[in-house]
């Protein structure tokens, strides 16, 4: 898709978010595909019983990590791409090119100081995101090669942020095509023909991201792209800085307390239910990711869309566009919500052959995606927040759900249940219920003052 062919701020909303998302829809998908990829291959490790299942768990345990390094790269990513698209309906799109070029600096240095801890550090945290003695092993040798690649992690979602943020999302999700089809591709041959292992997913993994970071900077650097990546730009200001981390906040917590979320329900379920309920664990993180990445593509669709007539300051539009998002994600949610209830054996026999695994993953995803119909709303509402340049309040509801919610609830429940692993798993849905009945409440407020606000400007 050309530049040229969308423009942000006229035409039906509903196409045009449609236009924007699908390609985002799948790359979010694709995306997702690096590490599900990776867990398919390698739960079908000879023999499955003992080396396929220990492994399976073993990368499970190494999420934590693969999250945060993700997480560090939507904090420049979803801070500072929306407010380079609200500079551009204003008008500026130097202060666009400044604000990437920026971003794109914090981004690197990040990525050199998390090497060195996970390098060194490694298999301490590993320890302490619930590996045992059984799954250590596997952890280890797949970490220590993934965090080698984490510069390329950083560049490939930092920085496709920004090539979607200008209505390239065409270009966008050819990124994550190149990366997941070529480690679709590398994975059997590394883990089962080189007989590498896990060590195999993660150097596949990691060819594969290098190659994907490759692709982003020679669009950034090209004739094509609207907003250059340019050597004077470079120079980190905290005049641009801090407002990108302040935004980029939310999305943060949202995916780097998954890690403290991963050693609280790890921790629990290795007590209360041993290394199965472990297992199910990485089963049902892996389920829970891959259903809701389309709702994160389509508001990473309408992100453009919402952020640029924001800074145009036609509140219509912008109206128009969130009514479509929301009632786009909660129709998505409902359909799987129902598909997970009817068929969970299906989602979870994609990831394990084992049926002992199978049969205790399937009982427990239906409690764990117990509220999943509803969570449309927290997804809209939260990352409309996020395109409109609210920090205080996509910041709030980020920690409302796992921090005040639901980490509490993982440790509070098994004391009023006799089967306390179900009451681990019932901690998700119970604070997923609490959290989209306050996300709407609060956002019904703030968007409507944040609209009269805007037409008051214009």
């Amino acid at each position: 898709m050309n530049r040229k062919n969308v423009d942000l701020g006229s035409g039906n909303v509903g196409k045009l978010l449609f236009s924007l998302a699908l390609p985002t829809i799948t790359s979010q998908i694709v995306n997702m595909l690096y590490n599900i990829v990776d867990r398919v291959y390698i739960g079908r490790m000879e023999p499955v019983e003992t080396v396929g299942k220990l492994a399976l768990t073993g990368v499970g345990v190494c999420l934590p990590i693969i999250l945060v390094i993700s997480a560090f790269a939507s904090l420049m990513a979803m801070g500072g791409a929306p407010r380079a698209s609200i500079q551009e309906g204003r008008g500026n799109p130097r202060e666009s090119e400044r604000i990437m070029g920026n971003c794109f600096t914090m981004l690197v240095l990040t990525s050199v100081v998390l090497t060195a801890v996970f390098q060194l550090f490694g298999r301490d945290l590993l320890l302490m995101f619930g590996a045992s003695e059984h799954t250590i092993g596997y952890a280890a040798d797949y970490m220590r090669i993934y965090s080698l690649g984490t510069i390329f992690v950083q560049v490939t979602l930092g920085m496709n942020a920004y090539i979607t943020a200008q209505g390239f999302t065409t270009v966008s999700m050819k990124t994550v095509l190149i990366g997941a089809g070529l480690n679709t591709i590398l994975d059997p041959i590394f883990i089962f023909g080189f007989d590498m292992g896990v060590q195999g997913a993660a150097l596949a993994t990691v060819i594969s991201q290098a190659v994907s970071a490759a692709w982003v900077m020679r669009f950034l650097l090209g004739r094509r792209t609207k907003w250059a990546l340019k050597k004077e730009n470079l120079r980190p200001e905290a005049e641009v800085v801090l407002p990108c981390l302040a935004l980029g906040l939310s999305p943060f917590i949202m995916q780097s307390t998954e890690s403290l979320l991963a050693i609280c329900f790890n921790s629990s379920l290795l007590k209360y239910g041993g290394d199965i309920a472990v297992g199910a664990m990485t089963v049902l993180t892996s389920i829970m990711g891959f259903a809701m990445m389309p709702l994160q593509g389509l508001s990473q669709g309408a992100q453009p869309i919402i952020s640029y007539n924001f800074g145009a300051r036609n509140a219509q539009r912008v109206r128009d566009a969130f009514r479509v998002l929301l009632t786009t994600c909660l129709s998505y949610s409902l359909v799987m919500w129902v598909m997970v209830q009817l068929m969970p054996r299906v989602f979870v026999g994609i990831f394990t052959p084992d049926a002992q695994l199978q049969s205790y993953a399937a009982w427990a995803l239906r409690i764990y995606m117990g509220a999943t119909g509803i969570f449309g709303i927290q997804i809209a509402c939260q990352q409309t927040f996020v395109a409109l340049g609210n920090a205080k309040c996509s910041l709030f509801l980020a920690i409302l759900r796992k921090i005040i919610l639901l980490i509490p609830l993982i440790y509070i429940l098994p004391n009023f249940f006799t089967d306390k692993a179900f009451a681990v798993f019932l901690a998700e849905p119970v604070a997923d219920f609490l959290a989209v009945c306050t996300t709407a409440g609060l956002f019904s407020c703030q968007f409507k003052k944040t609209m009269a606000d805007l037409e008051t400007q214009t």
